[in-house]
């Protein structure tokens, strides 16, 4: 029976796969139009997955010669000529593992090269490649994973170099025969690489990988894409599952990013079955992926390593995105900025409206826990909801919101209350994310509407238990705004399905009432608190 997998590359035959169809169809336009590009996306996003499916997807049309450059070592790289053995070597090795074995003439070409005694270049593969090229029955399509391995390399440069000059060659002289296209798969963006390897002096305005053509095909999976998936597994297991609703699910997580999309099922079906949930059944609901997320959450693995340790060294873009979370500031998105195409490159962040956005709610959950137990200030109210979290815990399990809002406001106006406006409006939210954190902390989780995140206004979500409990967190400014807020807050309960909502505002006014009342709206129940 096949499984989830976030180990390295998906096979249809052994994982439970997206389908791809729609991606590699698009890809495959832009081979038909002759189009030299690079796929450049974060780790575990599943390039090697698509390649392989491309892979097949264009050979009853095309051969295709694909190589990964992880097989080649650091020496491969030290000079022309160890490259040049070294590629050769590569094609020699994978014979018989592409979809097209390399024909006996030009291995034994290859073989040569790697055999001679004497220095080879980047001309003499190249030679091979022209002569593949304009013999072949069939056009060549070129494909290099994991160039990462390259890019710190002068002579990878060389031979990008080599690749641009056959490609005007042949736009000069169409009977010129050359790769029917180039795809170079990795997370760094090469066309920066001259920035990184040359010292300023050789700097040049042209790029050998300026004739690559733009690759802004969307990679993420989609919602009904997940559902198809979640149907296949439902049928081989027997189960009945509600595969829209948790495929939406996922999705809302996950923003469609492969690695957490498949470790989600991943959780679901080794996980949590019989600690957590009795059956299969059980565990595949929204409580189940709930779960599945808090878990991921807490999870030291080497995936959350790579892309949190890029934070250590970007202080500034830290702050940045700290700001954009716990005090819901506006950042320009950059297009040049160095540290915000390192982060764009992880997956880390997105554009939206020409501003940055955490790319997906996982990580910005990821960040708000990160942000939140980094931070100093708060440590006074941590260590009260520490020392009363039994008490915000109901008999039957369910989380005592308006308990946490008395506490918090009681406790709060105690502790800070010399602090000043400016500082309670810029310091509110994240005080209180900072006394509900260890409340919640082992059982639940919590994610902020992004649509709301700003000066004004933050909806929490709290997911605890398999149940959610909507808090709108904002400044005062007026009962107009309040009842504004009453409004917008009734939506998000009639879209979760809820009843009950809470609001805590932050209150300047002298004359002001702390505390916690009941409000019923319609067939709504709001409780709002007033720090």
């Amino acid at each position: 029976m096949r499984q989830f997998n976030t180990n390295a590359v998906c096979i249809p035959s052994k994982h439970y796969m997206v389908d791809l169809s729609s991606v590699t169809d698009a890809i495959k336009k832009l081979v038909d139009a002759e189009k030299y590009f690079s796929i450049n996306r974060a780790r575990q996003y599943g390039k090697t997955t698509t390649l392989n499916a491309l892979e097949k997807s264009l050979s009853e049309q095309y051969d295709v010669i694909s190589i990964d450059f992880q097989t080649m070592t650091s020496a491969d790289f030290s000079d022309e000529n160890s490259f040049a053995k070294g590629l050769a070597r590569i094609l020699c090795d994978s014979r018989d593992l592409m979809n097209i074995p390399v024909p006996d003439r030009y291995y034994e070409l290859l073989h040569y090269l790697t055999a001679q005694k004497e220095a080879a270049t980047i001309s003499d593969i190249f030679k091979v490649f022209n002569q593949w090229c304009r013999e072949n029955p069939k056009p060549v399509v070129l494909i290099i994973d994991e160039v990462d391995t390259a890019t710190n390399n002068q002579v990878f440069l060389d031979f990008l170099g080599k690749l641009r000059a056959n490609y005007v060659m042949h736009a000069k002289n169409p009977n010129f025969k050359i790769f029917q296209s180039v795809i170079l798969a990795g997370v760094t963006d090469i066309k920066h690489l001259k920035n990184k390897i040359r010292p300023d002096a050789d700097i040049k305005v042209s790029s050998p990988w300026n004739i690559a053509a733009d690759f802004d095909i969307d990679m993420s999976l989609s919602e009904n894409g997940i559902k198809v998936m979640l149907d296949e597994y439902a049928t081989e297991h027997g189960l009945m599952i509600n595969t829209p609703a948790i495929a939406r699910c996922i999705r809302g997580y996950t923003s469609g990013y492969p690695y957490f999309v498949s470790r989600i099922c991943q959780v679901i079906d080794t996980k949590l079955i019989p600690g957590v949930f009795a059956s299969l059944s059980e565990a595949w609901t929204q409580e189940g992926v709930d779960e599945a997320v808090k878990r991921i959450l807490q999870e030291d693995n080497t995936f959350f390593d790579s892309v949190m340790g890029k934070l250590v060294n970007m202080p500034n873009l830290k702050n940045q995105l700290r700001c954009i979370l716990l005090k819901g500031e506006t950042i320009s998105y950059l297009p040049d900025d160095t540290e915000q195409q390192i982060l764009r490159m992880y997956g880390f962040i997105s554009n939206i409206h020409n501003t940055i956005a955490v790319s997906n709610r996982i990580f910005e959950m990821r960040l708000y826990n990160y942000f939140i137990g980094e931070s100093g200030k708060n440590n006074d109210l941590r260590q009260l909801a520490v020392a009363n979290r039994n008490i915000f815990i109901n008999d039957d399990g369910t989380l005592d919101v308006i308990k946490i809002m008395e506490h918090f406001i009681s406790e709060h106006n105690v502790i800070h209350r010399d602090n000043t406006e400016q500082f309670l409006e810029q310091e509110g939210r994240e005080r209180f994310l900072t006394y509900l954190s260890p409340i919640i902390n082992g059982t639940g989780t919590y994610s902020i509407e992004e649509q709301t995140r700003d000066h004004k206004r933050m909806d929490v979500v709290i997911h605890y238990r398999g149940k959610r409990y909507i808090i709108e967190m904002k400044i005062w400014r007026g009962a107009k705004y309040n009842a504004d807020g009453e409004k917008q807050i009734m939506e998000y309960l009639d879209y979760f399905g809820l009843s009950t909502g809470y609001m805590l505002s932050f209150n300047f006014n002298k004359d002001k009432k702390c505390g916690v009342r009941e409000v019923r709206i319609g067939n709504k129940l709001l409780y709002e608190g007033v720090v």
